[in-house]
């Protein structure tokens, strides 16, 4: 037998978590009355979040169309987002109905002290053709709203109530970015409820069967619900400061109920193994509190570092998710450390009452609570198959993920327009029908701004406006001094009295591609290669997409490494070796390839329906990002449990080849059921997310599921071990001054702290050197 001892640093940590922890050992009553009341008063402050948080955050607040929408708004007050009223009329748009019902609707945009660059049909004179349905029956208003994310949609919604319907045979409906970004907000209150009222009653179920009784599964419901207040509270306070995206609280929900039950499940499961060894309660906590304690610990710091590597991108969309996922990923961890312990305090023997897993064990012919040898478990007798044919098995398993994933070779990043809201929204609605039946994409029109024309003439901006308007697909391009199509001046300006006295000009130049379109990218090329009299900024839909997804993909090797250097450190720091941190990474990668694959099969080329979506031919730049940060935290969050239990049998061990062997095998015997079952019920939250009818959320949903049954059923369970067993010793290999460095100050399982080492009271004893047998589990 092998003795080990207890270092300096793990009396230390052990200690910190022991003191954490002690509120909930002597004072339990205590610690969950104020538990309590804190989550009652974070509730109350959070909850509004869900009506005041704003939909937007797309944009990079650095890039070219935002510097130009910057001048817009200094020099023109204008630069906003654009609304678009649709009016259809069987009659056609030229009946005295539909001019009526237009013209009143232009009247009120100009009285409207938030609305700006209105134009329609009935008063666009030679440019009117493009507001004119190819049948006849539809004619379009649109204008632009003052106003940021937050001021803009809710000033769109303002006068879709006041405007849209329908009356005397005439027909209005809303549409444009400011009342997309509405409805998306509104949609994404409703679909957080939905998705809540979907994933609690299903995961209750679930956690009754793996916690064994139904008064252990409300443990890690408690756990969550106090998190999730905490965190939409801390999401409100951090909105007075800076900007915070809606979508938050969707994640934030989402990750509070997969962490709580994913941490509250090992604490549990500890717990009950320590009991089972034959250590008293108290004791049996203490323990728990040092082992799962600290690997819970772990698990959260890898996730949060991973999570928190999105506040690198700029737009706030990103930065904001970041800000969800450290405030849930901490007050998940608070709970599960001092709310799950004080409960477990409290309940005492009434923690497995109400086994409803009895009647079904019978069944299959096993006595309830009956203990048997860990060899002679599932997971022990899969880990020796697989060790067994470590080499095929392992090669297989990369190929089947490297086919998976192949679709990811021909993923497309776009900007989220209208088509991320359902059908039946009247911003979708709108859109749908301005793609179908207009020749002119009045959202796809490109805005080019001079911040400084100062010393050039007007001959020569005439001469530029109008070289611009020959650019094809351009149908026309409305400057100060007019209208220019096919490079000739074709109408006055549309408002007496325009001038040139200031420094500043733009002008708008109308087009007939989609804006998120191979074509749209080819058109801005071609407008910036008109040579200009000035410098220029470009804006519009097209150059947005551009910019922000540029914003995306140049920061990603940054990400990358931040979170490989996160990782690496963290695995090595847990397990003192320099090889099973590059496994970690290349495991992670292998089966996020997969899930990506998949999501790009489904959603991007339109494969099973598109899962009830409009598949647009790109995927939503925000959501691969956010998808790679999340789903990075939750697979090392498995990698950090089974490497936790793997390295406490290998410490203890000869640590010779067939030492790690056995190692592997114990360790994924004693985590594995804990893992699956965690993954299990996390994918359920996740899929519960799918039920959004905002499609990237859609996506977003289905993505997570994917990777977290994937890595933990088929990575964690059957690579890892194939991997583990044809790297043996060399597994735990580092050089000698970083082997050294960790046996004096790295950060230490808390399962090299022996059972002997504790005294009457569970605490460490520092001085003692011990051994012991690995204990028994639960079946």
């Amino acid at each position: 037998m092998i003795r080990t001892a207890v270092t300096s640093a793990e009396v230390v940590s052990t200690v910190s978590l022991d003191r954490m922890a002690q509120p909930a050992f002597r004072f339990p009553r205590v610690t969950l009355s104020i538990a309590f009341v804190f989550l009652i008063l974070a509730a109350i402050y959070g909850l509004p979040a869900a009506t005041s948080l704003p939909a937007g955050g797309y944009d990079d607040p650095a890039s070219e169309s935002a510097q130009a929408r910057e001048v817009l708004d200094r020099e023109f007050d204008s630069g906003a987002m654009p609304i678009v009223f649709s009016v259809t009329t069987a009659d056609g748009v030229d009946s005295d109905a539909a001019r009526t019902r237009g013209q009143a609707i232009v009247d009120a945009l100009r009285t409207y002290d938030y609305a700006a660059g209105i134009t329609s049909y009935w008063t666009a004179q030679e440019a009117a053709s493009a507001l004119r349905s190819e049948d006849g029956r539809t004619g379009l208003v649109a204008a632009e709203i003052r106003g940021d994310d937050s001021d803009a949609p809710a000033r769109a919604h303002e006068l879709e109530q006041r405007l849209a319907g329908s009356s005397d045979g005439v027909d209005v409906a809303a549409g444009g970015v400011a009342l997309a970004y509405f409805e998306a907000n509104t949609q994404s209150r409703e679909d957080l409820l939905l998705a809540e009222a979907v994933a609690i009653p299903l995961t209750l179920l679930v956690l009754v069967w793996v916690f064994g009784s139904a008064v252990a599964a409300v443990l890690p419901l408690v756990v969550a619900l106090f998190a999730t207040a905490a965190t939409m509270a801390a999401l409100r306070a951090l909105s007075t400061v800076t900007d915070v995206s809606v979508f938050a609280l969707n994640l934030a929900t989402a990750l509070c109920l997969a962490l709580a039950i994913d941490y509250t499940l090992f604490v549990v499961n500890r717990y009950r193994e320590e009991l089972g060894s034959g250590l008293p309660p108290d004791a049996a906590l203490r323990r728990t509190m040092q082992t799962a304690g600290r690997t819970v610990v772990y698990s959260a710091t890898t996730v949060a570092l991973s999570i928190a590597a999105m506040a690198v991108f700029p737009m706030y969309f990103l930065r904001s998710l970041a800000y969800a996922g450290l405030a849930g990923v901490l007050f998940c961890t608070i709970g599960s450390l001092v709310v799950a312990p004080a409960m477990i305090v409290l309940l005492g023997n009434r923690l497995d009452r109400w086994d409803l897993r009895k009647p079904i064990l019978r069944a299959l012919g096993r006595r309830p609570g009956e203990h048997r040898s860990i060899e002679s478990g599932f997971w022990y007798r899969n880990t020796i198959a697989v060790m067994r044919r470590a080499l095929p098995i392992a090669l297989a398993v990369v190929a089947l993920l490297l086919f998976l994933g192949s679709p990811f070779l021909g993923v497309a990043f776009g900007y989220p327009d209208d088509r991320v809201l359902p059908t039946s929204a009247s911003a979708r609605a709108v859109g749908d029908v301005v793609r179908s039946d207009f020749s002119q994409n009045l959202e796809g029109a490109v805005t080019i701004v001079l911040p400084d024309r100062s010393g050039v003439g007007a001959e020569a901006l005439d001469a530029y406006y109008a070289r611009l308007s020959t650019v094809g697909g351009v149908t026309a391009v409305a400057t100060p001094d007019g209208t220019y199509a096919g490079g000739r001046l074709v109408a006055p300006p549309p408002e007496a009295g325009a001038d040139r006295a200031g420094v500043s000009e733009f002008v708008t130049a109308s087009t007939t591609v989609d804006p998120f379109s191979t074509a749209a990218k080819n058109q801005l090329d071609e407008l910036r290669a008109v040579e200009a009299p000035a410098p220029v900024l470009f804006d519009g839909l097209a150059q947005r997409n551009i910019d922000n997804v540029d914003a995306i993909v140049s920061r990603v090797p940054l990400v990358l490494s931040l979170i490989a250097l996160t990782t690496f450190v963290l695995v090595f720091l847990l397990t003192g070796s320099v090889v099973l941190p590059i496994k970690a990474l290349v495991a992670n990668l292998l089966s996020m390839t997969a899930a990506f694959g998949a999501v790009v099969w489904i959603f991007q080329d339109g494969h099973l329906g598109a899962l009830g979506i409009t598949p647009t031919g790109y995927l939503t730049a925000n959501i691969p990002p956010l998808m790679f940060c999340v789903v990075f935290g939750l697979s090392m969050d498995y990698e950090i449990f089974v490497l936790s239990r793997i390295r406490e049998e290998w410490v203890k061990s000869g640590r010779t080849a067939a030492d790690n062997e056995r190692a592997v095998a114990l360790g994924l015997a004693r985590s594995a059921r804990i893992v699956t079952a965690a993954a299990s019920i996390m994918a359920i939250v996740f899929a519960a997310i799918m039920v959004s009818e905002v499609s990237f959320m859609r996506m977003l949903g289905a993505g997570l599921t994917i990777t977290v049954l994937l890595d933990a059923f088929l990575v964690r369970t059957i690579l890892v071990p194939a991997f583990m067993r044809l790297a043996g010793r060399a597994n735990w290999w580092a050089p000698e001054p970083l082997a050294r460095w960790h046996e004096k100050r790295g950060w230490h399982e808390g399962g090299d702290v022996e059972r002997d080492d504790l005294d009457g009271n569970g605490a460490p004893q520092p001085d003692s050197n011990v051994e012991r047998e690995p204990p028994a589990v639960r079946a």
